[in-house]
């Protein structure tokens, strides 16, 4: 798999091989409508020639994957000017992500700051970095965020978790990730504004939203009624559709005209081990064509590699299928 540069809440790394088998076996463009930590857009198994477009709604985050892509040496240089190793540091940078901007009292106490970790004339160079002019804001607002999500609990950008982190293993990961992601179109758009821009016959649509009853852990507001909006956009849609979800009976009454398979993966939020997580992946079209010819298609070591990563099963399939396999 293709590393993402940072971790994610609901990071689909453990659902890409599901995903994957589950998509259909030719389409033009995969819209990666909730895209996180761009793990999907990374990894879907599509053609080169496929058009990629990566959306998220936070502006913080979305900024971070276009200054990886673009700018990836501006990007290192900054990361290893921003010192983080203490929970005050932590703070500084989070007044910094909350109001877009540092006051003097920040910037000067920044600056007290690199006086203390850098040496003369490191130290100088540091300052004329963090005075630069507002054309490279965006890469200073970058690395800060950048530097959250690493240091922070289960990557939530919130809580300061202490971690040790290697800052020279971030300059591989996001060098490897500019080169992966050179070609893809990164948007900061409403998901139904952008669905209804990209939506084609031969689109894949994914979507990964904020889990039903569970959204205290993402940075960006859902409400209930964005899940029954995001349902009606996907039902009207051309296009193939993917959607990801837990197991609630809400979102299972919800998608009643959508095919649903269930899985579990491994609970990476839970402190006891062997736990489980139940997801739902649902479509606007019937798979089970393609799964089999996919199957078969497999050499002996794939197929092991396969069911070992885990099991799945259809618990509905609607009357008629929204969209047919063309």
């Amino acid at each position: 798999m293709t590393k993402s540069i940072i971790s994610w809440v609901g990071g689909k790394s453990k659902l890409m091989w599901l995903i994957n088998l589950l998509a259909p076996p030719r389409y033009e463009r995969s819209v990666d409508v909730f895209g996180g930590s761009a793990t999907v857009t990374l990894n879907l198994d599509c053609p080169q020639s496929t058009l990629k477009v990566y959306n998220d709604f936070n502006a913080n985050l979305v900024n971070l994957m276009r200054c990886a892509r673009d700018k990836p040496l501006a990007l290192m240089r900054e990361i290893g000017f921003l010192t983080l190793n203490a929970r005050d540091d932590f703070e500084v940078f989070k007044r910094f992500i909350s109001k877009e901007e540092f006051t003097e009292n920040d910037l000067k106490a920044e600056l007290e700051l690199t006086e203390i970790m850098l040496s003369p004339p490191t130290a100088e160079q540091a300052k004329l970095l963090l005075l630069r002019n507002a054309e490279e804001k965006d890469v200073k607002r970058a690395a800060i965020y950048y530097k959250l999500l690493r240091y922070s609990f289960n990557a939530n950008g919130d809580t300061y978790g202490g971690k040790k982190c290697d800052v020279r293993r971030f300059f591989v990961d996001i060098w490897s990730f500019s080169h992966a992601f050179r070609d893809v179109t990164v948007e900061n758009k409403d998901f139904e504004s952008l669905i209804k821009q990209y939506d084609r016959p031969m689109a894949l649509i994914y979507c990964d939203p904020p889990y039903f009853d569970a959204e205290g852990f993402y940075a960006v507001i859902f409400p209930k009624e964005d899940h029954v909006r995001l349902h009606d956009t996907l039902a009207k849609a051309s296009g193939y559709v993917m959607v990801s979800y837990n197991n609630a009976p809400e979102i299972v009454e919800l998608y009643q005209d959508f095919y649903i398979f269930l899985t579990t993966r491994p609970n990476s939020m839970s402190h006891k081990e062997g736990d489980v997580y139940e997801e739902l992946i649902m479509t606007n079209y019937d798979p089970q064509p393609f799964l089999q010819q996919k199957n078969h298609q497999m050499n002996l070591f794939s197929f092991f590699s396969f069911v070992s990563e885990g099991d799945y099963k259809l618990i509905h399939e609607p009357a008629t299928a929204l969209k047919i396999y063309e």
